[in-house]
C-alpha cells in the first residue's frame, strides 16, 4: 500500500499546479460563471493548443469541469472555493502591494530630506 502524502506536500502540489500564469487567467475568467472554449481563447488570446492544454491540467486536479453543448464545449468551476480563494489571492496581493507603497513613499521621503 502506498503511504499517504502529508497535507503540506499536497497543498504544495496543488499550488504548483495553479502556479501558471494562464491557468491562473482561466480561473478568474470562470469566477463570473461557465464560459464556452471559444470565450476563453478570445479573452486569453493564446493559441488553442495551449489553452487545451492548461485546460486540461485544471481538469485533472478537478479544479474545472467540462461539459459539451453540441459542437461546443463550456468549462465552469467545479466549486465556488475556487473562486474564494482566487478573491483571497486579490486581497493578499493588493494588501502587499500597498505595504510596498507605503514603503517607497517612506524612501522618497527620507531622499527628499537627504538632499535638503
Amino acid at each position: 500500500m502506498k503511504p499517504a502524502v502529508p497535507l503540506y506536500q499536497a497543498k504544495a502540489e496543488f499550488f504548483r499546479m495553479l502556479g501558471h500564469p494562464e491557468r491562473i487567467r482561466v480561473l478568474e475568467l470562470l469566477q463570473d460563471g461557465p464560459l464556452p472554449v471559444r470565450d476563453l481563447l478570445t479573452k486569453i488570446e493564446i493559441e488553442p493548443s495551449r489553452l487545451s492544454q492548461q485546460l486540461a491540467v485544471l481538469r485533472r486536479s478537478g479544479i474545472v469541469t467540462a461539459t459539451r453543448e453540441g459542437t461546443t464545449v463550456v468549462y465552469e468551476l467545479a466549486g465556488g472555493d475556487v473562486a474564494d480563494l482566487m478573491r483571497a489571492a486579490r486581497r493578499i496581493l493588493t494588501e502587499m502591494l500597498a505595504g510596498q507603497q507605503d514603503l517607497l513613499a517612506e524612501l522618497h521621503t527620507a531622499d527628499a530630506q537627504v538632499v535638503l
